[in-house]
């Protein structure tokens, strides 16, 4: 077993139509990479939360926790709420190693694929 964990982590909506799309993805990630290392949480209005997430990560043995924030770009939440709970995080779980990977709108594949998109939508 690796020591990583992924933790894709969303928003949150107490609308189970929202959180639809990310439970999926999640799933889909689960069956490619192994369910155990891959978790979703939300910041906000729907659980599991972050900490929720890392907790059962750490109980199942896993050392590093890598959060995706699934968000379209940098704001208040991936420049501030998340550095603070991963830091949260560090010092509850002594050994735990917790790495913010930028917000998965801001990476290439994802720009180039909305640009696809709006290029269909005009066609």
């Amino acid at each position: 077993m690796t020591d990583t964990c992924l933790i894709l982590l969303a928003h949150g909506s107490p609308d189970p139509r929202w959180r639809a799309p990310f439970e999926t993805l999640a799933e889909a990630i689960g069956r490619e990479q192994g369910a155990a290392r891959v978790k979703l949480a939300y910041m906000e209005f729907a659980a599991p939360t972050l900490a929720d997430a890392a907790r059962q990560a750490r109980r199942e043995g896993f050392t590093i926790l890598r959060l995706l924030p699934l968000f379209m770009a940098a704001g208040g939440h991936v420049d501030r709420d998340i550095p603070v709970q991963a830091e949260a995080l560090q010092r509850d779980f002594p050994g735990l190693t917790v790495e913010i990977l930028p917000a998965a709108g801001e990476h290439p594949r994802v720009r180039a694929a909305l640009r696809e998109i709006a290029r269909e939508a005009l066609l």
